[in-house]
């Protein structure tokens, strides 16, 4: 089943890419509430980071476990089925009582969200092979800038109304979107001639026979163990004095992060000019000098924002450099490629949350940015280790 209409229009790219940051940003609007559900619950620090691990933990079993029938179904079906669940788990999140409902209602939101990673991959089949890394990159900055806008979002609605308010919204917010796509998205469908099972096990298959996958995805899962470790304890740096900050003035914060997500944009336009080796060495390089900034975050505002800054400009320079690299192999499996590449960043995304809420308990700010620098240079070694064999095509 071809698409009912060629190409990608502008407007469809817009839609795309709004409907990518909305279905992501479900999974991140708790990170600025985390400090008042952890007293309403009476939760530790630790036990409240579990939430934000919670659905990196659900996102990357629906990234293994639903993206790869994105390769098998109707896309454009799968895609608004998906986006309804997604609501559904918020309304649950929302309603909920005690902990063990929140973490429900969280673990269906990440599940089902991993839409956002059906779309992708469906923008870069529908791109001109000419224009495939700035598409990817136009759609991925929606996905980082979702990520990022939650938590102003969140922490603004909080502020208003009450944490609730924040998951009644957004499960409101992603069924309108789930009919606008219904309504513009072209009917897709590739004729891959595999059962599920055997769509699970080609995943694997992927990893073991693409040095580049393999490299691009260790790479991935280290960077955005990196974006967790920040923003899972900011709420509790900046809950506390000297700043004592409200929901609404932590979650101004992501407004920094959407800064840097934009600066990043260009990151696809040098991959499909053969530059992406350039781009990740740089991007890593980047990386690890924010970590000094954030760490004089701890009594200096300029130097937080501005280690927010170079951290998310470098997360989401590295993340389009290595979709677009991957995306140019095998279009036909770009389902799977995603769902391969895309588990392990959310699984670095679901450790660097865990290391960063117990760094912060054991050791403060301090601990969390020295976890930072550490995961950094491993990245940067592993990099530079296999960096050399990749060979990049242009598009």
């Amino acid at each position: 089943m071809k698409p009912t209409q060629p190409g990608l229009s502008p407007a469809l790219v817009a839609l795309m890419s709004v409907a990518t940051g909305l279905a992501v940003a479900s999974n991140y609007y708790v990170q600025p509430l985390l400090d008042t559900i952890a007293q309403q619950f009476h939760l530790s620090v630790s036990l409240a980071g579990f939430i934000v691990t919670t659905a990196q933990l659900g996102y990357a079993c629906g990234l293994l476990l639903l993206v790869p029938l994105g390769d098998r179904l109707e896309r454009r079906g799968l895609i608004v089925t998906m986006s309804l669940l997604a609501a559904g788990g918020m309304v649950i999140t929302a309603l909920s009582s005690s902990l063990p409902l929140m973490l429900l209602g969280t673990v269906i939101t990440g599940l089902f969200s991993v839409v956002a990673q059906i779309l992708v991959p469906l923008a870069a089949t529908l791109a001109a092979p000419e224009k495939r890394g700035k598409v990817v990159g136009t759609v991925m900055s929606g996905l980082l800038l979702g990520i990022l806008l939650a938590r102003t979002v969140a922490g603004t609605l909080a502020q208003l109304s009450g944490w609730r308010s924040v998951y009644w919204t957004a499960s409101g917010l992603m069924i309108l979107m789930a009919l606008a796509l219904w309504r513009y998205l072209p009917r897709y469908q590739q004729a891959v001639p595999l059962k599920y099972s055997q769509l699970l096990r080609s995943i694997f298959s992927l990893y073991a026979g693409n040095a580049v996958l393999r490299t691009r995805a260790l790479t991935g899962c280290l960077s955005f163990a990196n974006f967790s470790m920040l923003w899972t304890s900011m709420a509790f740096l900046l809950a506390s004095p000297p700043w004592g900050f409200s929901e609404g003035e932590i979650g101004l914060l992501g407004l920094v992060g959407a800064a840097g997500a934009l600066a990043a944009r260009q990151a696809g336009s040098l991959a499909d000019k053969g530059k992406a080796r350039l781009t990740t060495s740089i991007g890593l390089l980047i990386m690890l000098a924010s970590w000094a900034l954030t760490a004089l975050g701890a009594h200096s505002l300029p130097a937080l924002i501005g280690g927010i800054l170079l951290l998310d400009l470098a997360v989401q320079g590295v993340h389009i450099t290595n979709q677009s690299v991957i995306y140019r192999n095998m279009p036909e499996a770009r389902n799977r490629l995603t769902a391969g590449y895309m588990t392990s960043y959310f699984i670095g995304g679901a450790l660097g949350s865990i290391v960063s809420a117990n760094a912060f308990h054991l050791a403060g700010w301090y601990g969390v940015c020295g976890a930072g620098v550490i995961t950094t240079l491993l990245n940067l070694l592993v990099w530079w280790r296999n960096a050399r064999n990749e060979t990049v095509q242009k598009a």
